[in-house]
């Protein structure tokens, strides 16, 4: 197994006043994606000592993986224009082919972009201490390096956030309380409601490409005011160190699929988000600002009956410049049974997955790894025996046994 060695190599605003921003993600009710936890923190500029030698790094620095360099950019990306009288057609082509494509003319204000990035940025670079005050998470709140409860690392801090107002945490409550004036008008709230309509807008043109009847059979379900949605901001700080790694690439996000309906990413534009395409190859994304990229999710697979897949994906580090990114991921409530939708499947279709709950799914999820394929343990497991000669008959239970 490759491992980079890194310092902690972060920049740091010289203050100690605790910001607005942080304060105002509490009522959001945090839930995140994958559970999370601490590191040992982040030294301050002034503290981090200069790494000469590799060696020398290792007295300092945490271990990553890293994987060997990816130099293909991928310039057959899926561009969907949100206005065009065929975005149905196009959205629903992408989905099928890649699991993936690019959103433009969007109609979110670039001015929401660059408020809430202003805002992460300006919580990110504080410093430690101050940082520490939204966690531990519980599981909602700031986590650095850990991804999940089992094992997973990579060079990266992020916020996590639960979009669905009902669902409220105690300490989210509490925050709530000392300081309402500040959630009055927000980066964050602003940012999540402009990116929610959009949403609604692309899984209802998917569901009419797809002839899903009824047309809101995907939107509702993120729509309800019981929805399991939530709000990912992640920072990859730059790590000049890669340099001295011969070539090889530190992971920042490691290589997973997302379990919900639908995905909606924008970052800044550094380099770093890798799909896998069909043929295992790992491609890299171009950076877009101005635009979002679109995944689908691993419920959607499910819903869909295979016809559309999740998209493997990941992220890496950058030597010199750090990648901010924030991810919408809209799912259904956690009592909801994902299941294929009726009005895709075709007479006498058998559904490839047996039936069970967003909950089900979810806590399968938390106990798993990145890397590791959820999907699998809910797949239903046929045989399926045939004759070459149509007048044979076979008895029932040779024809489809169950494994």
């Amino acid at each position: 197994m490759h491992f980079a060695i890194c310092s902690s190599h972060f920049s740091y605003l010289n203050t100690t006043n605790f910001p607005p921003f942080i304060t105002l993600l509490f009522n959001l009710s945090l839930f995140p994606l994958f559970s999370s936890a601490f590191f040992p923190p982040f030294k301050r500029k002034e503290e981090t000592m200069v790494v000469h030698s590799q060696s020398a790094a290792l007295d300092h620095c945490s271990l990553i993986k890293t994987c060997k360099p990816t130099t293909s950019v991928f310039k057959g990306i899926p561009v969907v224009d949100l206005r065009d009288p065929e975005a149905k057609n196009l959205i629903v082509k992408a989905c099928e082919e890649y699991g993936f494509f690019k959103l433009v003319n969007h109609g979110v204000p670039m001015e929401f972009f660059t408020r809430l990035e202003a805002e992460a940025l300006k919580f990110f670079n504080l410093p430690q201490s101050d940082k520490d005050k939204a966690g531990l998470p519980d599981p909602f709140g700031y986590g650095f390096k850990k991804i999940g409860s089992n094992g997973d690392v990579g060079w990266v801090e992020y916020l996590l956030l639960n979009t669905n107002p009902q669902i409220t945490s105690l300490k989210s409550l509490t925050v709530f309380r000392e300081t309402p004036e500040i959630f009055r008008s927000s980066a964050v709230n602003d940012y999540i409601q402009a990116v929610k309509r959009m949403t609604f807008e692309v899984v209802e043109l998917l569901a009419d490409g797809l002839k899903i009847e009824p047309r809101d059979a995907l939107s509702r379900l993120l729509r309800d005011e019981k929805s399991d949605s939530c709000f990912r901001l992640n920072h990859y700080p730059p790590c000049p160190e890669l340099q001295a790694l011969g070539g090889r690439n530190l992971i920042g996000f490691g290589e997973h699929t997302d379990p919900q309906i639908i995905s909606v990413l924008r970052s800044n534009n550094t380099s770093g988000l890798q799909i896998c395409l069909r043929d295992k190859t790992w491609v890299s994304v171009p950076p877009d600002q101005t635009s979002f990229f679109i995944n689908v999710g691993d419920a959607l697979q499910v819903m869909t009956n295979g016809r559309l897949r999740s998209v493997r994906h990941r992220v890496l580090a950058e030597s010199m410049r750090s990648r901010v990114s924030m991810i919408y991921f809209g799912g259904p409530p956690l009592s909801e049974k994902i299941a294929p939708l009726a009005s895709l499947m075709a007479k006498g279709e058998e559904s490839l997955y047996e039936e069970f709950t967003w909950w089900e799914y979810k806590t399968s999820a938390y106990k798993s790894r990145l890397g590791d394929y959820r999907l699998g343990l809910f797949e239903k497991k046929l045989v399926v025996l045939q004759a070459n000669d149509s007048n044979i008959k076979f008895p029932p239970f040779l024809v489809k046994q169950v494994l």
